[in-house]
C-alpha cells in the first residue's frame, strides 16, 4: 500500500485517481504530476515500483497538502471575517459565500429547516 503525504492510497485504484484522496490534489493536478513524472495514468497503486512512489512524494513535497493547507484556508476565512468584508460575513453565518440565492436551495450551507406549518387550526372531533 503507498502512503503519500501521511495518506494510504487505496490499492485497488488507479494512480491518476488515488492521488485525488490526498487533500489538496484533484484530478487536474494529478494527471500534471503523472505526466511531469513520466508515469502511466492507468497503473494501479499497488503496482507501482518503489522509485516510482519515491518520485510522487518527492513531487508531492513541493505542494501545500493536508494540514498545512487547511491552516491557510481556514486563516484566509478568519481574515477576511475580522476585516469585515462581505465574504467573511457570510462565512460567519454559515451563508453561500458567492452570490447563490438563498430563498431555496442552499440546503447544503443551511441545513434542513423545519417550517411551523400553514397556520391553520386542526379541527376538533365532537
Amino acid at each position: 500500500m503507498a502512503r503519500i503525504a501521511g495518506i494510504n492510497l487505496p490499492k485497488d485504484k488507479r494512480i491518476e485517481i488515488g492521488l485525488t484522496y490526498i487533500f489538496g490534489i484533484g484530478r487536474p493536478k494529478s494527471v500534471e504530476i503523472l505526466n511531469k513524472l513520466k508515469i502511466n495514468l492507468d497503473t494501479k497503486v499497488k503496482d507501482l515500483t518503489e522509485e516510482q512512489e519515491q518520485k510522487i512524494r518527492d513531487e508531492v513535497v513541493k505542494l501545500p497538502l493536508e494540514g498545512d493547507l487547511r491552516r491557510s484556508i481556514s486563516a484566509d476565512i478568519k481574515r477576511l471575517q475580522e476585516i469585515g468584508t462581505y465574504r467573511g460575513f457570510r462565512h460567519r453565518r454559515r451563508l453561500p459565500v458567492r452570490g447563490q440565492k438563498t430563498k431555496t436551495n442552499a440546503r447544503t450551507r443551511r441545513g434542513r429547516r423545519v417550517t411551523m406549518g400553514s397556520g391553520k387550526v386542526k379541527a376538533t372531533k365532537k
